[in-house]
Order: structure tokens, then sequence, then C-alpha cells
């Protein structure tokens, strides 16, 4: 077994070795003044069982290109087999051709990883779990959900209740919800351009006198989630928490997340290289430990959907 970091994942590859007891594997990504990326690997892999760790985001492009790099090389440096673990899948959100002349990005990048050689790919709450069906090759696809309810239950909180922020994220939201012991709530927004804005119409469901806790798989703008928080006090709700698996902070999200009534927000460490600075209503759990165990089984070929069970 041996565990590289691309560049967008580095201290996440570093937890996951030191929960394996292993040595990082050795590598080094340059870019170019021109904007081309190089990757060398710095060890023999030859006959070696490889598991690459890169989100791709910030930048989302260059990390995918530079992933595609890294397969290639592992394969043409003898490794025996390439799995892919990519914490934080950017390009899920296009998984649909949802309109005329659009591409099917999440495909396309699908295709391109499997060209390139992988042989196995592991990632964490895929925006559109269907996307595991754009491969050939074996995806397994974590949940950040037992460790974000193990931080929840830390809270000792009274009244809870677990609010989905759209009908799309319901299923996933009736598993927290079902982990904890509690009542479910959805709202009900809906998004008319590609401007990451949504208006939220209504809560289905009663939060009053409630300790609310927002569960969802990703954030970028906190436009939605400060909406949705908004709209949860306005129908009496005592406080609202939220938990969402990638924290994909981009510019002015932190200023909305503080102005909001969230008391504090948990995100996971699939996201690195973040180009805000959070605030103290934010909190970063970590995932290595699940990484660690889905490449512990897969390296012994055993189950990882047992880690699962809830």
């Amino acid at each position: 077994m041996m565990v590289f970091a691309g560049s967008g994942s580095r201290q996440l590859t570093a937890r996951i070795c030191d929960y394996l007891h292993i040595p990082q594997g050795l590598n080094e990504t340059l870019h170019f003044s021109d904007g081309n990326t190089f990757v060398r690997i710095q060890e023999n892999v030859r006959g070696r069982r490889v598991y690459v760790v890169q989100s791709t985001v910030f930048p989302t492009n260059d990390n995918f290109v530079e992933l595609l790099f890294w397969i290639d090389a592992f394969k043409r440096a003898g490794a025996e087999s390439v799995t892919v673990v990519i914490p934080y899948f950017s390009y899920a959100k296009g998984d649909k051709k949802d309109e005329p002349r659009v591409s099917i990005r999440a495909r396309v990048c699908a295709d391109a990883i499997e060209v390139a050689g992988a042989d196995r790919v592991v990632t964490m709450d895929l925006h559109a779990p269907q996307i595991q069906g754009f491969f050939h090759r074996p995806v397994d696809n974590l949940y950040a959900l037992p460790t974000m309810c193990e931080r929840i239950k830390a809270l000792r909180l009274n009244n809870v209740v677990i609010v989905s922020p759209d009908v799309g994220f319901a299923k996933q939201a009736r598993r927290y919800a079902s982990c904890l012991g509690v009542s479910i709530a959805i709202a009900d927004k809906e998004r008319v351009a590609h401007d990451e804005k949504a208006e939220v119409l209504q809560i289905i469901g009663n939060v009053k006198d409630q300790t609310v806790v927002v569960v969802d798989d990703f954030l970028t703008s906190g436009g939605t989630l400060a909406s949705v928080s908004e709209k949860l006090i306005e129908h009496g709700a005592t406080e609202v928490y939220a938990a969402v698996t990638h924290g994909v902070l981009t510019g002015g999200s932190i200023e909305r997340i503080n102005r909001s009534p969230i008391r504090k927000l948990f995100i996971t460490d699939t996201v690195e290289n973040q180009p805000v600075q959070f605030s103290e209503k934010i909190e970063v759990i970590s995932v290595a430990p699940l990484f660690a165990e889905a490449i512990k089984r897969i390296h012994n070929r055993e189950s990882i959907s047992e880690m699962f069970r809830y």
C-alpha cells in the first residue's frame, strides 16, 4: 500500500497516512509560468497498489488535470493498480443535460479518469449518486454522516430537528434523522439561474421551538444556507446549526454565514486551499479516518458498505 497526495489534498493525505501508520509517498507537483503542470513520483512504485488523494477544487480545472497526470504517471511507472481518492468531486454538479446544448460535465470527467488509467475511484457524498454509473470501474461513495452525527451528538442539543435545504437532499437528511433518532423537515427552494442564488419558498414540517440542524452535501456562496436559516427562525426555530460535508467557501460566503442566525457551521476537510479566512462560526471536522478505513478495506479486499450500517 502506498498513499500519495495531489497538491489539492496534502493535509488530508497526511492525516490519512497517520491513521494508517504508514509513510506518505514521495512526489512533487510543479506549476510553470505558462500554466503547464508537471508531476513527478520520487520513489519506486513498480508492482505496488497506489492510492492518490486529490480534491478537484481551488483551482478546479488545474487540480483535475493534475489528477489525470498522476494516474498516467503511476501507470507508466508500473504500479499494479491506481485507486483515485477524490474527497470532493467538483464536477459532480454537472450530472445531467437539463437544458439544450450543454455538456454533461461529470460524464466527461469520468471518461477522462478511466482513459488515464484509474482502476478504482473513492469519493465522498457525491452531489448526484447516479454518477457512479458514469464509470465502468468500481466507485465507492463514502458518507460524512457518521462523523457529523458523532459531532452533533456531542453538542447534547435538545428538541432537535434535521432540515434538508431542498427536496433533493431529503433522502440523505432522513438518514441523519434516523442516526440521531429525531424528526425531519424540508425547505422548499427554487433556483432559476446559474448565479448560485436560490429563493426559499416555505418550510415543510414543524420547527417551532425546535433546535434545527441543516444538513447538506456542499455549499459555495453560503446564500442558500443563510436564507434557509432565516426562514427557519421566522417559523419559530430557537437555534440553527448546520453540517455540510464539502465547504467550498468562495468570496463573500463567510460574511453571509456570519450575518445569518447560524450558531455553528460544521464542515469536513475534504476541501483545502480555501480562498477565504474562516470565522469562529466554522468548525472543521476531519474525515481522514473514514478515507483511511476505506483504503485499508479496499487493500484487504473487505466490504466498505459495512462502514455505513446505521
